[in-house]
């Protein structure tokens, strides 16, 4: 029986999302929520439209940015990225534990189970665009853009794969169909991840040259650019260069990041840290997920509010977070530190913390929160008890206070998603610049030390935390790393950054603490520590995550497992 293979397509269209199937041909029936191809293939508009619809992606889990699709990232799903690490846990499991708890399989990657399979499909509905893209009848320099904008996107693909995987399968501009000869071995030959970097890095150089400085009037700031480009390039240059790839130089990893800065187009968003994550397109944005009240996702208010407030505590934040928030003398929140008073431990904190953390005693909505016992409301004394937190934090940054939290369908989650900022830009430089050349050597080409790089995040109006007072090498490398953890807090850094530097065996093997508030009769406030998750593991195989079994059986076994699985 022969059957008729439809492109997978993922496009909005008239309000249907177009789906791949499998189409018997002795019915003869056109199915109505997909496009024919040969649509695609003669209308420039409905091309255009499967290019910028491929920047997202079908929903292949449960719970996967409800409301819409999911794009580049998990961000703003009920389970964020960063409880899969040491920044926070999610209240209510959504299988994240079992990766926190080092349970990864292939027959089980939990949250993590979808990378591999929808990325793949990304890229080969990346290489049927460029396919249509060579025939399809458009002027010569917008044809010229849209190739730029399709390489981006299979390229963030592929950074994707690289970066869970290591080792990926390159797939060209060959478009494979049912009919071709599946079983060919070079479907599923794993290159080494020097040769996927660099091959990436070249597309992103190609598609750095044919996008624009600046998006039109559509689509403003959620379309790639040259600087999109140029900020992944960034990205993975620097994982390239970081100890687990071994695949790079520093001295690359510097100079891709100074083409971003050598843009002039981006610089450090003054007004104010929280707000940042708030608006579309701030000064500091270089490429983000714009959403309206036409595409809604997850509303994160609720998601993530106290139960007090009837929110469900979502991504809670450790006590490991919390510690690493320095006080605004620069120094550690410890005894040792003047500022510190054990009595009110969240009192002189580096600005940001309270922009991106819920504690007791916070200014929240209309009164403080309360995770204290007895009688606290956003305690298990409160109402909801079953949302409360199990760290004794609740997190803030992303959240929106001008959105209900209560019944806020379709009247929340609106903000944006930053996939990169100017700030990350600056932090890849500084480490990479510090590797290379030292804290204070500014290298050839560029216009600023590592050191003058991550003092311009501290220096910035909202945060104006004290210069960096590092007098070497190593220590600049552990001042850069410390303020990535604080900068770039729950923005999907953290999971990748201890992988690359090597240390997730000590990071992610450590307790995932929370905190206990009793509140004494004379209004005092005393604090116990306690284990919120027990049973976090990670073993050396966890640096890289196994392949889904499906894919290794649906190759007929020639697609290499990671090793130790």
């Amino acid at each position: 029986m022969k059957y008729n293979y439809s492109i997978p397509v993922f496009i909005l269209l008239c309000g249907v999302l177009a789906l791949s199937s499998c189409k018997k041909d002795f019915l003869d029936v056109k199915a109505t929520d997909r496009v024919p191809e040969e649509m695609l293939e003669s209308d420039t508009a409905v091309f255009e439209a499967f290019v910028t619809n491929s920047y997202i992606g079908i929903r292949i889990q449960d719970k996967e940015a409800d409301g819409t699709n999911p794009g580049f990232g998990r961000g703003f799903e009920y389970s964020m990225w960063s409880s899969l690490t040491d920044e926070s846990i999610y209240n209510n499991d959504d299988a994240t534990w079992l990766i926190q708890r080092g349970q990864l399989a292939p027959e089980n990657l939990g949250a993590l189970g979808v990378l591999w399979s929808r990325s793949y499909r990304s890229i080969r509905e990346c290489n049927y665009a460029l396919s249509v893209l060579a025939k399809i009848e458009m002027s010569a320099a917008h044809k010229r853009m849209i190739e730029g904008e399709i390489k981006f996107i299979r390229a963030f693909r592929y950074q994707d794969l690289i970066r869970n995987y290591g080792k990926v399968v390159l797939m060209g501009d060959l478009v494979f169909n049912l009919k071709d000869n599946l079983q060919d071995p070079a479907l599923f030959k794993r290159v080494p991840i020097k040769e996927g970097i660099d091959y990436v890095i070249a597309q992103l150089d190609d598609a750095a040259s044919k996008l624009p400085l600046d998006n039109s009037n559509t689509w403003v700031g959620g379309r790639a650019t040259k600087g999109a480009a140029l900020a992944l390039k960034s990205r993975l240059s620097l994982y390239a260069a970081s100890p687990l790839y071994a695949a790079g130089t520093w001295e690359a990893a510097a100079a891709a990041a100074q083409q971003v800065i050598a843009l002039n187009k981006y610089s450090l968003y003054q007004g104010g840290y929280g707000n940042m994550f708030l608006i579309n397109q701030s000064t500091e944005s270089i490429f983000e997920r714009i959403y309206t009240k036409n595409a809604n996702h997850v509303h994160l208010e609720i998601a993530n509010g106290p139960n007090g407030y009837g929110g469900w505590a979502g991504n809670t934040p450790t006590q490991t977070m919390v510690e690493a928030y320095d006080l605004t003398n620069g120094l550690p929140a410890n005894t040792s530190n003047p500022l510190y008073d054990p009595a009110k431990p969240y009192e002189n904190r580096d600005p940001r913390f309270k922009a991106t953390i819920l504690y007791n005693g916070a200014a929240y909505r209309e009164r403080n929160v309360e995770t204290f016992i007895p009688g606290g409301k956003d305690s298990k004394d409160g109402n909801d008890n079953w949302n409360t937190t199990k760290t004794g934090y609740y997190l803030k940054k992303f959240m929106n206070d001008a959105y209900p939290l209560q019944n806020p369908w379709g009247n929340a989650g609106f903000q944006p998603w930053i996939y990169f900022r100017y700030a990350e830009i600056l932090l890849n430089f500084a480490e990479a610049a510090n590797e290379a050349y030292g804290p204070d050597a500014v290298p050839a080409g560029a216009t600023m030390s590592a050191r003058q790089a991550i003092n311009l995040i501290r220096s910035r109006a909202s945060v104006n935390m004290p210069a960096v007072v590092a007098t070497g090498q190593v220590d600049m490398r552990a001042a850069i790393r410390h303020e990535r953890q604080i900068e770039l807090a729950f923005e999907e850094h953290r999971f990748y950054d201890v992988r690359r530097w090597k240390i997730a065996e000590v990071t992610e093997n450590l307790p995932c603490r929370g905190i206990i508030i009793t509140k004494n009769n004379d209004g005092s406030f005393s604090f116990a520590s306690k284990v919120a998750l027990d049973g976090r593991k990670f073993e050396t195989k966890h640096y890289w995550l196994p392949i889904p079994r499906t894919e290794i059986l649906a190759s007929g076994n020639k697609l290499e497992q990671n090793p130790f699985y």
